[in-house]
């Protein structure tokens, strides 16, 4: 042959390197699917995370793949003939004799041609990998028994259409980084099993909540107090309607007109607050340090804090208090077992009408249950069992009060129970709030037990935070006061 051709000696050398050939094989079979697939879903934004996965995380590496051993195996092949792509001696013929100067563009253009195609199709998947790896769907449902509690509260939370990766990442580079490496970690985890049960609450690994709250929420913007008004039901065959009715002084960290107050007083940039745990989850508190504008120093600490300090490893790790420190469910809101069943007659899932659902419910979804599917064939058959002895007649005449009150009290227990993941009432606290049964919430500190060397303590007052206006009552007068009926 006397004249070297630069595409023949191209595919000559894919042709004699077998790991080029299955390069190509997965790049000519996977290319018409992969753009396919990607172009539906950029079209139709297709939701469904293991539609994603295919695309994203099996066709899209193997396309890749096969790129890079076709390059591998032609520049590294060793048989009777090398590829001498690129080599001084090879491009100087092509410059310097006339008759193969047209060659040259014609293979150039072939091989620009190939090259943009690819570089197309490679660019796409790593954009749209990028925003199926940031979506909820992947970060939510991809591990669906693992993360199928956290996807489920996050659904049901205040939080529901803010995305995962809006708080769990955030802007910049260095959060995105250290993201895909934990996310790593834990897919790793999720192949061996080796993950724990329950989750934990990643609450040492948060980005700094002025990070992400505050991009939305602006606490020195906060004026005044909230009126509260909730309703709950009694255990009585009634379902009684009660209400409670509390004034929740939110106040301010700190605006134009006047100084911190109220709730957000805690957050204010001149009122430094920093504690020490002995926790991971930071349930104990025994020492918190308070900094003020002016240079004072205030240490409130328990009367046992110098030996649960000394006893634990967390005795060194100082925090200041920021927004997730109360508001530490935030997007992932597991309710205790009084107020899910509580929420569901709100909203008429369950019919307020039928005698003593209230009661019923709640000795059913208290119960201990070894998976899901028991809890709600035993949930069911206990509600219809007890219906068709009490109230046979009511249950013939309106059979659909039964089936829909046997529905929302398995979507009570369902939508914060999770017996695979050992996730119980209660396994998640909220700080937020305070309850006799899970919660502790403010009195972490607010206990009338942390004290001041000069006799100051943090109160437990309950008026601190908040005014109660009415505590379970029937027909609160505050509330015919307020909506002009006593006028």
């Amino acid at each position: 042959m006397g004249q070297f051709d630069m595409v023949k000696d191209f595919f000559l050398g894919i042709s004699r390197s077998r790991i080029s050939l299955i390069g190509g094989m997965l790049v000519t079979i996977t290319t018409p699917f992969l753009v396919s697939y990607m172009l539906a879903d950029t079209i139709w934004h297709i939701k469904n995370p293991y539609f994603g996965a295919a695309v994203y995380l099996a066709l899209g590496p193997v396309f890749l793949g096969g790129l890079a051993m076709i390059f591998i195996g032609a520049f590294f092949f060793r048989g009777d003939r090398d590829v001498h792509l690129f080599t001084l001696q090879y491009l100087r013929r092509y410059f310097t004799e006339p008759d193969m100067f047209g060659r040259l563009r014609r293979n150039v253009f072939l091989i620009v041609l190939l090259t943009s195609v690819n570089f197309a199709v490679f660019s796409m998947f790593l954009y749209r990998a990028y925003h199926y790896m940031e979506s909820t769907q992947f970060c939510g449902q991809f591990c669906h028994t693992v993360m199928a509690p956290e996807h489920t509260a996050y659904k049901n939370s205040p939080h529901s259409r803010v995305s995962c990766v809006e708080c769990h990442i955030g802007s910049g580079a260095d959060w995105f980084v250290k993201s895909k490496i934990s996310g790593a970690r834990q897919l790793l985890a999720v192949a061996t099993g080796t993950y724990p049960t329950p989750i934990l609450t990643p609450v040492h690994g948060l980005r700094p909540a002025r990070d992400t709250c505050e991009e939305c929420h602006r606490p020195e913007l906060f004026h005044g107090d909230k009126l509260n008004v909730s309703k709950s039901f009694l255990p009585d065959e009634q379902n009684s309607v009660v209400s409670n009715v509390l004034l929740m002084k939110i106040g301010s960290a700190g605006d134009r007109a006047q100084s911190s107050h109220g709730i957000h007083w805690h957050v204010a940039p001149e009122n430094k607050i920093t504690y020490r745990a002995t926790e991971y989850n930071r349930m104990v508190i025994p020492e918190v340090t308070l900094t003020q504008a002016d240079g004072t120093v205030t240490v409130f600490r328990t009367a046992d804090a110098e030996e649960l300090l000394q006893e634990t490893e967390q005795s060194g790790d100082e925090r200041e208090m920021d927004c997730i420190d109360c508001h530490n469910r935030p997007s992932h809101v597991y309710l205790p077992p009084d107020d899910a069943l509580d929420r569901k007659l709100s909203e008429g899932d369950i019919p307020q009408n039928l005698p003593y659902i209230k009661r019923q419910a709640m000795e059913l979804i208290t119960a201990s249950y070894k998976t899901s599917n028991e809890a709600r064939e035993t949930i069911s058959d206990g509600l219809n069992s007890w219906y068709k002895e009490n109230y046979p007649q009511l249950v013939a005449e309106k059979p659909q009060l039964l089936e829909s009150a046997v529905a929302g009290v398995v979507a009570a227990y369902a939508e914060n129970v999770f017996p695979e993941m050992k996730v119980e009432w209660g396994t998640y606290v909220n700080h937020i709030s305070h309850g006799p049964d899970f919660d502790i919430g403010c009195f972490r500190c607010h206990d009338d037990m942390h004290e001041s060397p000069d006799g100051k303590v943090i109160s437990a007052d309950c008026n601190t935070c908040h005014t109660l206006l009415a505590i379970e009552e029937t027909d609160p007068e505050i509330l015919k006061t307020l909506q002009g009926q006593n006028l």
